[in-house]
């Protein structure tokens, strides 16, 4: 991996991560278009540098994140991350195998986009408008249903967007959450991806993922260069999305994802 495609990979990462169409089907796409190899280390790579993302909500809702006088925020996101940190851990051998499967991911694209033209109708009449109405147990569904994107292709955040309103949250808020929620989810997601998941345990030479990065400088620069600029472009991402969602709704999402995925149906069985 060179900077310019570390560059491009992170820019990718910035702007799919919290819209629901799929980080990681637009990543593996783009790794592919450019002729990357399928290392252990672009792997990883793809993994860790969404913590840069996670980091701009932070940014973006730092009143909220800072608030410790607000206990319950803090209680909710902790117990609706309890289901997908179990599973992750029990199927994440599951969910690698399966990040190679470009034809699989591409289909997901596709069946995630035909649930998206119909969410709009599905759940009408919101009742919880704010994250301060949410109950732990709501929280704790809606963290069930971010389960889900474990299936590559599907969509983080279309998954606990969709989640919120199944509990009648508005769609603005609905993403607010799924935002939220996405910072322990990710942060933990990069902790293990980087500290504790060996890689390439059937290779002569498995390693951790910070023994990656510290493998050589190049490693070093690209893994702060992804961050940073995952960072920044997620934190523009995030404020349009709110503004696009309000106006739009789901459907345009979801014809782009079908649209997309067909593209890339075609384009992984006939010519590669």
């Amino acid at each position: 991996m060179d900077t310019l495609q570390a560059i491009i990979l992170a820019i990718v990462e910035g702007l799919t991560e919290f819209l629901p169409i799929s980080s990681t089907a637009h990543m593996g796409f783009a790794a592919n278009l450019m002729g990357m190899e399928e290392t252990e280390f672009l792997k990883m790579f793809q993994v860790s540098i969404q913590f840069g993302a996670i980091l701009a909500v932070v940014a973006a809702y730092w009143k909220k994140f800072f608030d410790f006088s607000n206990l319950k925020f803090y209680y909710k996101l902790a117990f609706a991350v309890i289901p997908a940190l179990l599973l992750g851990f029990l199927f994440d051998d599951k969910i690698e195998a399966v990040l190679g499967n470009q034809i699989a991911i591409s289909t997901m694209l596709v069946l995630g986009g035909i649930v998206l033209l119909f969410v709009d109708n599905w759940f009408k009449n919101p009742t919880v408008h704010d994250e301060k109405e949410l109950s732990v147990k709501k929280a704790v569904i809606i963290g069930f249903w971010q389960c889900l994107a474990m299936m590559p292709g599907t969509s983080r955040s279309a998954a606990s967007i969709i989640g919120g309103m199944s509990q009648k949250l508005t769609q603005k808020a609905a993403a607010e959450f799924s935002f939220f929620l996405a910072v322990p989810t990710m942060a933990a997601v990069t902790v293990y991806s980087v500290f504790v998941k060996t890689w390439g345990k059937t290779t002569p030479n498995p390693m951790k993922g910070y023994q990656m990065i510290m493998a050589d400088q190049q490693h070093i620069l690209l893994f702060l260069l992804g961050n940073i600029i995952a960072f920044i472009v997620a934190l523009i991402a995030i404020k349009s999305f709110i503004s696009l969602l309000n106006k739009y709704g789901f459907r345009p999402w979801g014809w782009y994802r079908i649209i997309v995925g067909i593209a890339l149906l075609v384009y992984f069985s006939y010519y590669k």
